[in-house]
């Protein structure tokens, strides 16, 4: 297994055709695990929409998992164009679960791409890019496993970050410093193959997100986690 540093990757040279030619076949859903998110869910729907368009699609599927939301959120995805699951249809068939972990867990279960890009449903300054560029190390190295987004977070749009710059980053550099290269361990924004993630177990509450990365480390190695610049990230 790979056991290098966590790889940044050059995302100048990258463009949709690119990775379209760079699938080969395969297949890649995206996924947008969702509470209460009906003020964002249907721009963000929007955005993606346009890449599972023409003959020859990066995205073969958009679904977006309503978490028991009170908003019509499931309402307003649907109305957008995506394809919604409701958390209690996989809970009927595979048993209750709660949490952020349970949310991507059943969107794993409820898609069935190669490849799975997970965007929070409460962005505000998404890019259909960001899904080219999540993807495309996964597209191209069979030996990644996952790939993060890093961004900038302004602070005179309310910040943001304090839990990964006061508490998860301090705690990484002192009991996993190989991973301490990620910028953003907990980003929402990330890609995955499914055939390497489906290996490992998902914790089910809001520590999700860092019990991947380090069950990813110890499975496959370092060296099959890297990391994009996605830009500017906005959120409500």
């Amino acid at each position: 297994m790979s056991i290098g540093p966590v790889r940044t990757f050059d995302t100048s040279a990258w463009d949709l055709g690119a990775a379209v030619a760079a699938k080969r076949g395969r297949t890649i859903s995206v996924c947008v695990p969702c509470r209460n998110e009906a003020a964002t869910i249907g721009e963000l729907v929007s955005k993606i929409l346009p890449l599972l368009a023409g003959p020859h699609p990066l995205v073969d599927e958009l679904v977006v998992l309503d978490d028991r939301s009170q908003d019509g959120t499931g309402h307003v995805a649907r109305q957008a164009g995506a394809r919604v699951v409701h958390i209690d249809e996989v809970h009927a068939l595979y048993g209750r679960g709660t949490g952020k972990g349970n949310a991507l867990w059943a969107t794993l279960a409820a898609s069935s791409g190669d490849f799975v890009v997970w965007c929070d449903g409460d962005v505000t300054s998404f890019d259909a890019s960001w899904v080219t560029r999540l993807v495309m190390p996964l597209l191209l190295h069979d030996e990644m496993a996952l790939v993060k987004g890093t961004y900038a977070r302004p602070t005179d749009h309310g910040g943001g970050g304090r839990t990964t710059e006061l508490v998860a980053r301090p705690l990484i550099s002192l009991f996993f410093p190989e991973l301490s290269g990620l910028h953003q361990p907990l980003s929402g924004e990330y890609a995955v193959r499914r055939e390497m993630v489906e290996q490992l177990p998902m914790v089910e509450g809001w520590g999700a997100e860092m019990a991947l990365l380090i069950d990813v480390s110890r499975r496959f190695g370092v060296g099959s986690i890297g990391q994009v610049d996605l830009g500017t990230r906005l959120h409500r």
